[in-house]
């Protein structure tokens, strides 16, 4: 009883810091975490990828928008498309940390989640020739081992205050712009998917036409969108 005990209270203070995935309590107190800036700009972030299917899509309609993002990419996926994931960086915008699996940090061992850090960074930065600055954990979920590997790596980790829904089977344009909208403020930081490797198949589409549709309630804000480099101070 007292092993099993040690093993349930060794695994809930593990994952005391996911928490911090409580949206509405997070914004409210800790808005370094959510990727808070000032409010004439808006943070944009993207998701699982890349993949050369969607992310070119995405990439084109940036340009379009004259809006610049930050790529939260998967090492594994960066294994896969390294030109592409070049192209990321060369066309203006900013690649990240998402691990290198997609696998959540809660029940994984401390040193489980370093090693993955670790591996996933090294993929990245020889892909981009770029040193990564930010670390976003697999499902916004952080646990103890999360906070010390990007500590150990010199990484800032950031989730964000709104997001789309954008990963399930029955999103559409319409319902992500508007879910986008709702809890969208100046200063925020906006959370989509620029692939479906771990979301429902084709649903990147939804994110896609979001954006246009953005547009008009960005532009009212009076804002602009730019990647977390341009948007959270150093």
């Amino acid at each position: 009883m007292l092993v099993g005990g040690g093993v349930l209270i060794g695994g809930f203070l593990n994952a005391t810091p996911s928490i911090t995935a409580w949206g509405a309590l997070r914004c409210k107190t800790m808005a370094k975490l959510s990727g808070i800036g000032p409010d004439d700009r808006v943070a944009l972030t993207f998701d699982d990828g890349p993949d050369p299917i969607s992310t070119p899509r995405f990439l084109d309609e940036l340009d379009r928008l004259g809006w610049r993002a930050t790529f939260f990419v998967l090492g594994e996926m960066v294994e896969r498309a390294p030109a592409l994931t070049h192209e990321i960086v060369q066309r203006g915008h900013e690649v990240a940390l998402h691990g290198n699996r997609h696998r959540s940090h809660i029940w994984r061992s401390p040193l489980a989640v370093r090693h993955d850090l670790e591996r996933g960074r090294t993929i990245i930065e020889d892909a981009t020739q770029t040193r990564l600055r930010w670390f976003r954990p697999p499902h916004g979920q952080l646990s103890m081992g999360s906070v010390a590997a990007a500590h150990r790596l010199d990484l800032t980790i950031v989730l964000w205050t709104t997001w789309g829904r954008d990963w399930t089977a029955h999103a559409t344009a319409p319902s992500v712009a508007a879910r986008v909208c709702r809890d969208l403020r100046p200063g925020g930081t906006i959370l989509l998917h620029e692939c479906d490797c771990t979301s429902a198949r084709g649903s990147w589409r939804s994110a896609l036409g979001a954006l246009e549709l953005l547009e008009e309630h960005i532009d009212a804000l009076g804002v602009r969108v730019v990647s977390l480099g341009g948007h959270l101070p150093k």
